[in-house]
């Protein structure tokens, strides 16, 4: 039995090639995944440690002390000198840093917001700081001299003597280029940049005056990071204040790396695990139609003496074959994708630290399991199936049509699931939103999607008989069409749930996508009457000038910028959020459930719907504050106003909040001006502004531009991922076609004999193959609006976007079922012409 498996492998390879390659597909997607991410994580472990070669233990602010009204950094010189002086201590270093904006000679920003930093050149005794050799110059020592990483420095064409314009809160500053410098830092080897100034002028740029953000020691030769660890708590201040071993911090690194991958890799995975289910679907059909195809052969073997056992486990090892063949392959082709990955990370101008691929004896294991599992299990039932046909009857049919009796089954088995599965995610769309609500509406959802699965051959017939009408335009090949389509509605079911499942999950995440879109679109607009939005390119604070300079400019008519700072109310610490009093109400639009907002001023303060319901709080509410300077005052509140989100939190004017902050910054300046949101407008206030490529002028275009553009990059690679299922649903139906070509072959040589012509043939093939294709489409994208519906409803219950409704793209649900129909035209272009190239009386005589 074993050698007429494989014997059959090899009869049947063509036929099996589709199989192979859905298999294949998916398989390279999973180990192209691992590898990738096994390779990024790895390279980024590797420059992360090598930041922290020369620390042994890193004394840095507890993480309260930030957060606390009125706390000073503890880490200050007095600090530095007595952890230089520690027994076991070989250096200490100094590191204070912040967010620098280096403009290039065309006034563009380099590299991203996100990552471009600056931080202090910190000279030992030799003069020189060991972290930052310079490769050109020499490090900065006054406050208009500045040096910067050679990466940064060639993208921007910049030489020693330069002269530089950065910003690091707000205003634009000139430094001369004194200079260039390596580093292993691993943000610059990731794309960001890095400008170094001496000690003095980093502290009072990034807000931090005579005190550092962490001080690093290096070790004395014999002494471990333990025992220095240990001799460094021992001068730490009482609180504010903790020590980590070099070794816990690239520990926590490292982990905290593989975490951000593991999202990346889990969401990967999800898609090639989706397009594995689909190929099931591929194999188990490919599987049912061979064991068809071969009813006499297996008949045979029962007859002289092979028993069901035999015959199941003859199917099996094919399918275990095949499966092998596909996962080796796979593997393979993954190994090149996740290559193709990080070259192409590359080609977009991100960078990726430096590493070889990592190839992990797991993802060998995975590969090859997922492979061949997949393939297995997906053939079990069809060689079930071929054990229990009877010999006789076997001798007698070429075909084992399936009974009325098991349809009735299918059917009632389908209508339960599909039932039970609706009933769940209509009561969960009832519930309040909690854990248990998604539960039940991930069990409703899984339940009625295999529900429909199970019903799609009773759904078959009445839905491609719609097409009826139109197939008869087409004559006699329209009718054939239609009728083989519906010969066997396992089989057509099977080939269009692979396509169903694609275009489900491709129109749901359209349809949640663009609902969200609009309804952030809202929230974030819909309570503005400013103009603009100036903000720091990175989010970072800007500095008071920025919100003073727009204010004296003759275009604006009003200006508010918004300030932060932190007070405790009660026992818990809260953000109180600083406005023009004067000028806020013509700059925003809120809706107030409870009083009104009135004029702020004062101990006069209006607070968003969620937090007053957190906190339990309504208009005339007076609240014990203690601010950041450690003074205590009440506020009253005047208002209660729906939560957006540009505003929201405990508002109240600048003029009472101003005096109790350490260090004025804003967040983000709302700006109103003469000529409203106009070209001219934006470019005066740029102007105003110096050009400043770390600044940003949005209006409200832009910001809904900028809410579009983060959701319809992640909807890209949705279909990106989701085209992967796409192509194993058109080999599904390619693979479909041809066999049923190759077992129609008597019938096909007949029509020829009695006058259909090569060119019906070829679009007799064609029309099942589209509707077959469009019979999917229909059902994906009718689910996938179901479920888009139901997410919706899910997300109005967290509360979170009370502004959601469930928006459908019509027109891209239109060109979803146009790209059903182009899948089913590709898909039969083989399959027609091979049915067309049969000789007719060779067919005819066919077995």
């Amino acid at each position: 039995m074993f050698r007429t498996a494989l014997r059959n492998v090899l009869v049947h390879k063509a036929r099996l090639l589709m199989t192979v390659l859905a298999v294949m597909l998916g398989v390279a997607f999973v180990s192209g995944t691992l590898v990738f991410t096994s390779t990024i994580s790895d390279a980024s472990q590797a420059s992360s440690r090598k930041g922290f070669d020369n620390v042994d233990v890193v004394i840095k602010p507890s993480d309260n002390t930030q957060s606390t009204p009125g706390a000073r950094s503890p880490l200050d010189h007095k600090l530095l000198d007595k952890a230089a002086g520690v027994p076991g201590a070989a250096s200490a270093t100094g590191t204070v840093s912040g967010f620098t904006a280096i403009a290039d000679k065309s006034g563009k920003l380099i590299g991203e917001g996100f990552s471009t930093d600056g931080s202090n050149y910190f000279p030992g005794a030799d003069g020189k700081d060991a972290r930052y050799p310079m490769r050109d110059g020499a490090a900065p020592k006054s406050a208009d001299q500045f040096a910067l990483d050679a990466h940064t420095a060639d993208r921007g064409g910049y030489k020693v003597g330069d002269t530089v314009r950065i910003s690091v809160d707000g205003p634009v500053r000139e430094q001369k280029l004194t200079g260039i410098f390596t580093t292993g830092d691993g943000t610059v080897a990731a794309g960001g940049s890095l400008a170094l100034f001496d000690t003095a002028t980093a502290q009072k740029m990034f807000g931090m005056p005579g005190a550092f953000s962490e001080i690093d020691i290096k070790a004395a030769p014999g002494t471990s990071q333990t025992a220095l660890k240990d001799a460094v708590e021992k001068i730490l201040p009482k609180q504010g204040a903790t020590a980590t071993t070099g070794k816990q911090l690239v520990d926590e690194q490292a982990k905290f790396i593989a975490t951000s991958m593991d999202g990346m890799k889990n969401a990967l995975l999800a898609f090639a695990g989706v397009a594995l289910f689909v190929g099931t679907f591929i194999i188990a059909n490919t599987f049912t139609m061979l064991v068809a195809q071969r009813t006499k052969e297996l008949a045979l073997l029962r007859a002289v003496g092979a028993s069901r056992r035999q015959i199941t486990r003859s199917v099996l090892i094919e399918a275990l074959v095949v499966g092998t063949v596909a996962a080796v392959t796979g593997l393979l082709a993954g190994i090149g994708i996740a290559a193709a990955l990080r070259a192409l990370v590359g080609a977009t101008g991100a960078q990726v630290p430096d590493g070889p691929l990592v190839i992990s004896p797991s993802t060998i294991l995975i590969s090859l399991l997922v492979g061949t599992v997949v393939t297995v299990l997906a053939a079990w039932l069809p060689g079930r199936r071929a054990a229990k046909i009877p010999p006789i009857a076997a001798m007698n049919s070429v075909h084992a049509t399936a009974t009325t009796k098991s349809l009735m089954v299918r059917n009632t088995i389908g209508a339960l699931f599909a039932g039970a599965g609706t009933a769940a995610v209509l009561t969960a769309t009832g519930m309040s939103y909690s854990g248990s609500t998604r539960a039940i509406m991930g069990v409703g959802v899984g339940l009625l999607l295999i529900g429909v699965l199970v019903l799609t051959p009773l759904l078959s017939r009445p839905l491609i008989a719609l097409a009826t009408p139109v197939l008869r335009l087409f004559g006699i090949s329209g009718v054939l069409a239609r009728q083989n389509a519906v010969r066997n509605p396992r089989r057509t079911a099977a080939t269009a749930s692979a396509l169903m499942i694609g275009l489900m999950l491709i129109t749901g995440m359209t349809a949640v996508a663009g609902s969200a879109q609009q309804a952030i679109d809202k929230m974030a607009t819909a309570s503005l009457k400013a103009d603009y939005m100036v903000s720091m390119a990175s989010r970072t604070p800007l500095s008071p000038d920025v919100a003073e300079k727009l204010a004296s400019t003759d275009e604006v008519t009003a200006s508010s910028p918004l300030r932060n700072s932190p007070a405790r109310i009660g026992t818990t610490t809260e953000f109180l959020t600083g406005v023009n009093g004067k000028d806020f109400g013509k700059l925003t639009q809120l809706d107030f459930s409870e009083g009104a907002l009135g004029t702020l001023s004062g101990d006069r303060a209006v607070v968003d719907d969620s937090t007053a319901k957190e906190k339990g709080w309504h208009t005339g509410s007076r609240l014990p504050v203690t601010f950041e300077d450690g003074k205590q005052g009440t506020l009253t509140i005047g208002g209660v106003y729906q939560r957006s989100q540009i505003i929201h939190g405990i508002i109240l004017d600048n003029a009472t909040l101003a005096p109790h902050q350490k260090h004025i910054t804003d967040m983000q300046v709302m700006v109103k001006t003469k000529d409203g949101a106009t070209a001219a407008s934006k470019d005066k206030l740029v102007t105003a502004l110096g050009k400043n490529p770390a600044i940003t002028v949005a209006d409200k275009k832009d910001v809904s531009g900028d809410i579009a553009k983060t959701i319809t990059l992640m909807l890209n690679m949705l279909y990106g991922l989701l085209a992967m299922t796409v192509i194993v649903a058109v080999l599904g139906v390619i693979n479909t076609l041809a066999m049923s070509v190759f077992e129609r072959a008597q019938e096909i040589g007949m029509l020829r004999a009695i006058g259909l012509d090569r060119r019906g043939i070829k679009q007799m093939v064609r029309l099942e193959s589209l509707v077959i294709s469009l019979f999917g489409g229909v059902l994906g994208i009718g689910l996938g609006v179901f479920f888009a519906w139901a997410t919706g409803e899910l997300i109005k219950a967290t509360g979170q976007l009370s502004t959601y409704e469930t928006v459908l793209p019509w027109g891209r649900m239109g060109l979803f079922l146009a790209l059903a129909a182009v899948v089913g035209v590709l898909a039969a272009l083989w399959p027609a012409r091979r049915a067309a190239k049969l000789n007719m009386l060779q067919a005819i005589k066919a077995e």
